[in-house]
């Protein structure tokens, strides 16, 4: 099918754009930024520099309400009166595009983002100070998300009581001299610096009060330069930040040092401070020390690392360095002869960990807590692939953490997600849907495929979020339309025409991948997902021709591939348990196949890296083969689960590449399959509560939904079946009690007998009886607290 007339698709991506401003504005108030000015010191830069930035303001009474809107490219620290207001504010650039995309000049024009932060609790009667420190990345990496504006830059507005209170060359700015910006990127990949202190350099008045303090004395800075009002370029329009800030969770100790290892003096050797499991931390000290003493911190992550150098001034002193690392260690080489007197950390995450899954086997409870430390350890700016290598927001990973995010975040994973759909689609360049964004256009077709079907469609489903549905829609309608079929029945196979797309498909055991059929299935799964999204919006002329490419596919697929197994090739050569498990996960496996796939295919081969793994285990809870959908992941992952010093996941099988990688996705089968927990009615106003227990004998399993939490208690033995249901109001639960290969005699709910076999079923107010197949009885209950027991004979 042909694409759509140039002009039509700027008239589509115009109104996405309105549709995507508007939306994004009603999340963060109503900012003045009439007045306002981009502010900065002469210089547009230069690259990596801290600028300390200071406004004293008088006020006659508090207001109520006071709100602070604050864009910067790249990041800020706030401070009023000396107390941290916001520790670690702004995104990664790109939020969407405000102009067209020249990628023979290099342009990628795009707006900023900005913050809205309550500073009412800060204020007070009469004079106060307000101080921003900004840092300026001034660069972009081949596979980040941040777009580099090319110029540093301070927007502020904040109405305080009558008084506007703007950013304009009435404040007060110095390039904070002790902070070195001309150390080297910590790596081509990473768009972040290390960091190198000097605190002789430090702004500390002559009582040693810090730059930030409430009436520090910064006379002899430079007034601030405007550079254009809201819309100027670089940094065009401004659109509120849609994810929660970041959680300040404080300084911590280490597992290792607590309070009662302070003071000590250093020997000279490095020390090994121990993370409770693999966060994302800035370091802290606590020293006293002579000046030149040089301190060096690191992490025991083996690819790139982020960095911090503290050259010490005489006495004593405390440095905390804003540039985040992750790991499991905290390194600090401390000169000896050095008073310690604290080593902390601080953690910052994306919401709370609130999800909860618990079971009576060691092994799957260490995996779970292996793979949701791994999520959140994913998570910040974007869901990203790593936290030591890239931070890239690669789609066919965000599907990956898609299959358990909404079982393990709350509303900021929701909105993290959001983030990611807005992103990749409006930065979309002639149908093409970049598996890598926003900074450039670079088509992997299966991830594409994959984020349709695992990552799009999913996010409407958990959330009942129809207005990005309807943004993110024409994206994908356009880019399946890139796909023509062929007399076969079967869609041409696509490697990508961006200028750099890349045909892959996952790492795994090397030249194993079955391209052909992995495709052609992700494709399948894409086309029956977008037609979901095409009944919700109201698109018959879609909907058929999905209909019609799915009813031409499915026969086609089995005539190419079948042969006890799909497979593209010689099926003695080539067995990939990636393209059989795709084909069952995606529908267009022919059920009847099911078993000879699982026996052939999925049990002896596993060619896959994590990336597919949590596909294969599904395929196998699809086929009804949950005892060895347990068992292979159990195989797969035992050496890891079995490194106690690990707490996060590998990229590869037994081990390799990142060890916190985003896709790993066997939380996917705990949750939806083992606990038998997933929506069935969009927002989580109906979900299924149906256990496959296997050999566990209990779950407890808490669910952060967008209705409120839904918190589920089971347990078993042989002679009897409890689950207690906490759910939130406003749903319906379609509860299955678990024959498990024997007969229920009993059920009784809330202490009412509600079903005895061969009798009428009583009734119970909020519950009815739903019906009997070979594994369930069904019953459904409304909003509320339930207690079932059954008995087994």
């Amino acid at each position: 099918m042909a694409t759509k007339p140039k002009t039509v698709q700027f008239i589509q991506y115009i109104t996405v754009l309105l549709f995507l401003t508007l939306s994004v504005t009603a999340f963060g108030g109503n900012p003045n930024w009439q007045n306002a000015q981009w502010i900065w010191q002469e210089e547009d830069g230069p690259s990596n520099t801290w600028m300390s930035f200071s406004k004293t303001v008088t006020i006659d009474e508090v207001p109520e309400v006071v709100e602070a809107y604050i864009s910067v490219d790249s990041k800020f620290w706030l401070w009023i009166n000396g107390e941290m207001v916001l520790f670690e504010g702004g995104l990664s650039r790109g939020p969407s595009q405000s102009g067209a995309w020249n990628r023979k000049e290099n342009i990628t024009p795009a707006n900023s983002w900005y913050e809205t932060v309550n500073i009412q609790p800060y204020l007070k009667k009469g004079k106060n100070t307000i101080a921003i420190l900004v840092w300026y990345w001034g660069r972009e990496t081949h596979k980040g998300t941040h777009i580099d504006s090319g110029k540093g830059g301070l927007l502020f507005s904040s109405e305080i009581g009558k008084q506007n209170v703007v950013s304009d060359s009435s404040w007060k700015v110095l390039q904070h001299p002790g902070y070195d910006n001309t150390i080297e990127p910590a790596s081509k990949s990473l768009v972040q610096y290390s960091v190198k202190f000097n605190a002789s350099k430090a702004l500390n008045d002559w009582s040693d009060k810090a730059w930030y303090s409430e009436s520090f004395n910064d006379s002899n800075w430079n007034f601030a330069v405007e550079k254009g009002k809201l819309g100027v370029a670089p940094w065009y329009n401004v659109e509120p930040n849609i994810v929660p800030h970041l959680i300040n969770h404080g300084l911590q100790n280490y597992k290792n040092y607590d309070d009662s290892k302070f003071p000590f003096v250093s020997d000279g050797t490095t020390i090994k401070a121990i993370l409770p499991f693999n966060k994302q931390i800035t370091p802290y000290l606590e020293i006293d020390a002579k000046a030149g003493d040089t301190i060096f911190i690191t992490t025991d992550n083996r690819l790139n690392r982020i960095t911090a150098t503290y050259i010490a001034k005489d006495g004593k002193q405390s440095f905390e360095s804003f540039s985040w690392m992750n790991g499991h260690e905290i390194l600090y080489t401390i000169p000896k002869g050095v008073k310690v007197n604290e080593l902390k950390y601080r953690w910052m995450s994306v919401g709370e960990m609130v999800g909860k899954f618990e079971v009576d086997d060691p092994f799957y409870q260490r995996l779970w807590w292996m793979g949701n430390n791994t999520l959140f350890v994913c998570a910040r700016d974007n869901f990203m692939d790593c936290p030591d290598r890239e931070r890239a927001l690669w789609i066919g990973d965000v599907a990956d953490q898609v299959g358990y995010l909404f079982y393990t975040m709350d509303n900021a994973g929701r909105q993290l997600l959001k983030k990611a759909i807005l992103q990749t689609t409006a930065f979309s360049e002639n149908g093409v849907m970049g598996a890598l964004g926003p900074l450039r256009v670079r088509e992997l077709v299966a991830q594409t495929l994959q984020f349709i079907a695992q990552g799009i469609w999913p996010y409407y489903l958990n959330t009942g979020d129809k207005e990005t549905l309807e943004k993110a829609y024409p994206y994908v309608y356009d880019y399946l339309a890139l796909f023509p079929m062929q007399e076969n029945g079967l869609p041409e196979y696509r490697k990508g025409k961006s200028p750099d797309s890349w045909d892959w498909v996952d790492w795994g055991v090397k030249n194993t991948a079955d391209k052909q059929p992995i495709q052609m299935a992700f494709y399948y799964f894409a086309l029956k997902e977008a037609k979901k999204m095409a009944e919700v919006l109201g698109k018959p002329e879609h909907i058929k021709w999905y209909s019609n490419r799915m009813k031409t596919m499915k026969p086609a697929f089995d005539k190419a591939f079948w042969k006890n197994g799909y497979y593209s090739t010689n099926s003695e050569k080539l067995k990939d348990d990636r393209a059989n498990a795709i084909a069952i996960v995606s529908g267009i496996a022919n059920p009847a196949y099911y078993n000879q796939i699982v026996d052939n295919v999925l049990i002896p081969n596993r060619f896959s890296s994590p990336h597919f793994e949590w596909l294969a285990e599904e395929a196998m809870c699809i086929a009804g083969r949950y005892k060895a959908s347990l068992e292979r992941m159990k195989v797969q992952y035992q050496s890891q689960v079995d490194k106690k010093e690990m707490t996060t996941l590998y990229e590869m099988f037994p081990k390799g590449g990142s060890y916190n990688h985003a896709w790993n996705g066997s939380n996917t089968i705990f949750s939806k399959y083992v606990a038998g927990v997933k929506p069935t009615k969009v927002g989580w106003s109906e979900f299924t509560v149906m256990p496959e227990l296997v050999h566990f004998k209990s779950i407890q399993k808490s669910i952060p939904t967008v209705k409120g939490t839904i918190n589920i208690d089971m347990k078993k033995d042989r002679k009897s079946y409890q689950l207690k249901l906490e759910s939130p109001k406003n749903t319906t639960a379609i509860i299955g009690i678990p024959k498990s290969d024997k007969e229920i005699t009993i059920v009784t709910v809330n202490g009412t007998m509600v079903w005895k076999k061969d009798k009428n079923k009583n009734q119970l107010n909020g519950l009815e009886f739903k019906a009997e197949d070979d594994k369930f009885l069904m019953f459904t209950v409304q909003s509320g607290d339930w207690a079932f027991e059954a008995s087994y004979r």
